[in-house]
């Protein structure tokens, strides 16, 4: 698969009369009182790629703190300091309106969030990346409408099995999780691998300076985004992959290893003009 080609036929020239949420209307759900970056990382990278609407459900304080990191983001206050099953009736209101969502970032693990999560997994319909704090509560069968994105610690978490760096047992152990659980799995990694129960794929793109807070995080933005513009999950999971790693690249080519999150997510719509 050639991620570039795949790029060049997302990224078409737009017709003169778009208009506003044609090219993806994403909701993501993340944060808590304790973390508040995540969901921000995530709209700064779906912004990049081209999505037309972003919308952030979160808790009370986070939703405020996110408010006022910039006039992009929209984000609604969930009541309280940490996603709970009183709030699974909002969250399917707000994917009436959503071609796409992002669930996990900066979540927490508090036994209420968890419970929520598996609520919101189990109604969902529309396409999802579940990433970070949310991949702790999969446990269930899903679809192929899903994305995973687990690094090494959170494939453990999901299929309890140990996997070193050799590339050949990583794909295995990613295709064998996918064929479990019927949906898309990205494993994160120095070489990422992204597999469905047939097949795999695997992505080059990428650098040290990558293992820092964040990266996951617009890694998770980028696949929300194409999978807004009604991308299959597979494909959107391998171009997110490229996106994210050639974007790092160029991040780390000006600050080294001072690159931040941030840095990496206004590279993106370089990668994706320098593709097409």
């Amino acid at each position: 698969m050639d991620p570039k080609q795949l790029i060049r036929h997302i990224y078409k020239k737009r017709a003169a009369w778009s208009h506003k949420g044609q090219h993806g209307r994403l909701l993501i759900i993340g944060g808590s009182y304790l973390y508040t970056g995540s969901p921000i990382f995530n709209t700064l990278a779906a912004y990049r790629s081209g999505c037309d609407i972003v919308k952030i459900a979160a808790p009370e304080k986070a939703a405020l703190t996110i408010r006022s990191y910039s006039p992009d983001m929209i984000a609604y206050p969930l009541k309280g300091d940490y996603l709970a099953k009183k709030h699974v009736r909002q969250i399917i209101d707000l994917q009436k309106a959503s071609d796409a969502m992002i669930i996990g970032g900066g979540l927490g693990r508090e036994k209420q969030t968890m419970e929520a999560v598996k609520s919101i997994i189990r109604k969902t319909t529309i396409p999802t990346v579940i990433d970070a704090d949310a991949l702790y509560a999969i446990n269930f069968p899903l679809n192929k409408n899903f994305v995973l994105t687990p690094h090494t610690k959170e494939f453990y978490a999901l299929s309890k099995r140990k996997i070193g760096n050799n590339i050949k047992q990583r794909s295995a152990a990613a295709k064998q999780l996918a064929a479990r659980l019927d949906c898309i799995v990205l494993l994160k990694g120095h070489v990422d691998v992204i597999a469905d129960c047939i097949h795999t794929e695997i992505n080059k793109t990428g650098c040290p300076e990558m293992a820092k807070a964040g990266t996951g995080d617009t890694l998770a933005g980028i696949c929300g985004a194409m999978l807004a513009r009604h991308v299959d999950p597979f494909k959107a999971a391998c171009v997110a992959a490229f996106i994210n790693g050639r974007a790092g690249q160029l991040a780390a080519k000006k600050y080294g290893q001072g690159m931040k999150a941030s840095d990496l997510a206004e590279e993106i719509s370089n990668v994706i003009r320098r593709s097409g």
